[in-house]
Formats: C-alpha cells, structure tokens, sequence
C-alpha cells in the first residue's frame, strides 16, 4: 500500500438514496425479510464517511461473526442502547465491571470475547483520532478509505458466486487494523464492512442499486 496521502475523506456526502431495488429485484441475500430489504435499498453500499458512524459499524461487523447479519440487524437498536450510542470515548473507559453486566444484556450478542472487543476497538480507534494514521492520514475515516484510495470500487458482479469473500484491499485493512490493536477484523469481515459502508460497490448488476451507487 502506498505511503502517499490521500485526499481528505472525512466530509460526508449526500447519500443517493432515490431509487429502491424491493424484493423481486434486489441482490438475492437479502430475501423478503422486509428489515432486511429496507436495509439493502437504503443502506448497504452506501459510501460513509462519518468516523463514529464507521466505529459502530466495523463493532457491529465484528459482532456478527460465526452469525448471519440479519441477526445483527436486529439487535441493533439494543447495541446502540447498550454500548452507548458507540460512543468511544465512554466505550474506552468501561471497566470490567461494566462488561460484565453487558453480558446479562439480552439485546445483544452475549459473547464475552466480543463485547470485550468492543472496548479495545474504541480504544484502538481515539489513538487514530489523536495521532493520525500511519501513513500520514488525519483520522479514522482517512485512514480506512485510503485502501480503496479515497473512493468506492465500482465492481460489476452478475451473480453471487462471482462475489469474493474478501479482497487485497480487505487484507491489507484487515492487517493495519490488527497491528492498530483492532480485534475481530479479520479479511471477511472486513470485507463485509467495506461492502456495506461503501467502499466496494457489491450490487449486482441487475440490481436497480447498483446503477444508483454507481
């Protein structure tokens, strides 16, 4: 990965969020859940810049792991509740105590090693917001879009099995995250985040998204 800065990727964009796929012809994972469609023709794919928004969605990728995301997805109203609006600078100074009693919290996950995670990721995430990326970049946000250089990569996949579980791009994030002491950031989750936070443009080309996020 080059050493050269990016260009600034903190400002977020207005979200193109006009036309919707709906169930006939959205990307088949999705299903008919409705839940889960809303979130395909809304969310997913959509490029975010917003650096706690990015924070709670990479905790959020990490607690779906061994899990399916519509599990996730609807737990996540109790993550937020529960892990206080992903706020890093309370999730770094929870005690463990605190952790504990997260564990009795039915609105989540109840795995001792990921809400452990929750707490070091914060922590891991302040360091990047006080002293920049490693290579130069200014705060979370730059540092993770600078793998895919400041902007989305346009892919154009016609079926599911042409998806890949994960990329170079999501290597490579996946080992600087790791060596930022980051956890549960391994390449397949990490390249599950960058399809959903935009990075990667993972619409099938039949999708009506795909076009729209395009």
């Amino acid at each position: 990965m080059s050493a050269a800065k990016q260009p600034s990727v903190k400002k977020r964009p207005a979200k193109p969020a006009t036309k919707t796929a709906g169930p006939a012809q959205a990307c088949p994972w999705c299903g008919s859940d409705p839940l889960y469609v809303h979130y395909h023709d809304t969310e997913w794919g959509v490029p975010e810049y917003d650096n706690q928004a990015l924070l709670a969605k990479l905790i959020l990728d990490g607690a779906q792991a061994g899990l399916s995301w519509i599990t996730i997805l609807k737990k996540r109203d109790g993550y937020y509740r529960a892990f206080d609006q992903f706020n890093p600078e309370k999730m770094a100074r929870y005690t463990d105590a605190k952790l504990e009693k997260l564990m009795l919290d039915e609105g989540i996950v109840r795995n001792r090693l990921k809400i452990k995670s929750a707490r070091q990721n914060a922590q891991a995430y302040l360091r990047i917001m006080k002293n920049g990326g490693p290579n130069g970049e200014k705060d979370f946000s730059e540092f993770l879009w600078s793998f895919v250089g400041g902007q989305p990569i346009q892919n154009n996949y016609h079926s599911m099995s042409d998806v890949p579980a994960y990329s170079p791009e999501a290597e490579a994030m996946s080992k600087a995250l790791k060596k930022a002491g980051f956890n549960f950031v391994g390449p397949t989750i990490v390249y599950a985040f960058m399809q959903a936070v935009g990075m990667v443009n993972d619409h099938l080309v039949s999708c009506p998204r795909h076009a729209v996020l395009s």
